[in-house]
């Protein structure tokens, strides 16, 4: 839901930005590798240590890249498959690394089970959401619904809740519990959303086959399926009988 209106407010915003490192010579690609490999070593490094407040001020300087390599791939008309190939791939290993850190964290020094199988949940049932919508479109569905808690939902709880959670380091007191309870939120947000995917390429997926059984559909599946069975074989059996009826016909 926010990436309707949260992406196209930081399009414009970091526009001058993606200008800038056109004219420096930088490629979009570039800007991808290094978004990601900056928010994976936010994400792993101050994570499982329980510097959340850092850690999220890393990651938040380095995912925005995922808005400056499209926007700088725009200005340069060089938009392709490859590039939405790596961005989409790499936001992946990026979503990763931020659910996986919190695991590390919850499975060592914050030493609670039920909160480190919650991240692994959310980090698992984020790349099935993904992977639902992809697998929907290749396949030929639209999979038009937007779900729940997308991408964009699942980064800005997270990050929000866990840099808030970092600041119990300071001194702010009972300010920890945030990062807990978006993770429980992000979670069943992203079941939500899993299954209103599923359930839209099942409705999806019927209303294409009711398509093609329609009668119209159905005589050029039986013409086609007609012309298909007149193999060699059986033209040659037919070419067979006509002669010998003539032979007859001549005989008499």
């Amino acid at each position: 839901m926010l990436n309707k209106y949260a992406r196209a407010f930081f399009t414009r915003v970091l526009t001058p930005f993606a200008t800038f490192l056109i004219r420096r010579g930088v490629s979009p690609d570039t800007v991808t590798l290094l978004g990601t490999a900056g928010v994976v070593a936010g994400a792993l490094v101050f994570y499982p240590m329980g510097e959340f407040f850092w850690g999220t001020v890393v990651i938040t300087l380095f995912v925005f890249s995922d808005l400056v390599d499209g926007n700088m791939a725009r200005q340069l008309g060089r938009s392709s498959r490859w590039g939405a190939f790596l961005d989409s791939t790499l936001d992946r290993v990026a979503d990763g690394a931020i659910f996986g850190g919190f695991a590390l964290w919850y499975a060592g020094g914050g030493d609670d089970i039920a909160l480190c199988a919650v991240s692994i949940f959310c980090l698992a049932s984020g790349q099935v959401v993904s992977y639902t919508k992809a697998r929907g479109e290749s396949i030929g569905l639209p999979v038009a619904v937007n779900g729940l808690v997308e991408r964009a939902e699942r980064l800005v709880i997270s990050l929000v809740a866990a840099g808030l959670a970092g600041l119990h380091k300071f001194g702010v007191p009972g300010i920890q519990y945030l990062l807990p309870v978006a993770l429980w939120i992000v979670a069943v947000g992203s079941l939500v959303t899993l299954i209103q995917r599923v359930v839209t390429v099942r409705r999806e997926s019927a209303e294409a086959e009711a398509d093609a059984a329609e009668p119209g559909a159905v005589e050029s599946g039986a013409e086609s399926a007609a012309a298909e069975s007149t193999t060699p074989e059986s033209a040659a059996v037919e070419e067979k009988q006509k002669s010998q009826e003539q032979g007859s016909e001549a005989a008499k």
